[in-house]
């Protein structure tokens, strides 16, 4: 599956050259270590991170961690069902503070 209908542009390797080499390694090795089996396994740690990709709208973290989430045993139908979840919590804080405008 291509990426095309999200971005046009590929993401460019040159900005690395900008970002401390260390500092991006460190988050490379604990963000890694994030989704080794732990008290959760595998498969429930790529389903969250799927409904955090969504919130923050990140079309490659939602591609990488669906592919992931698959080989890691998860169906489609539970993916949609994370996504589910992702679009009712999304759409929860604008219910919640729906008159935070008309207050004014």
């Amino acid at each position: 599956m291509s990426m095309d209908y999200h971005y046009a542009k590929e993401r460019d390797s040159e900005v690395n050259k900008y970002f401390n080499k260390d500092t991006m390694r460190a988050w490379a090795d604990w963000n890694r270590k994030v989704f080794e089996p732990g008290l959760l396994d595998v498969k429930t740690k790529e389903l969250i991170a799927i409904a955090c990709t969504y919130m923050t709208r990140c079309p490659w973290c939602i591609e990488g961690h669906a592919k992931a989430a698959m080989k890691a045993g998860a169906t489609k139908e539970e993916i949609a069902e994370v996504i589910q979840i992702a679009m009712a919590l999304s759409s929860g804080a604008p219910v919640a503070h729906r008159n935070i405008a008309l207050d004014v």
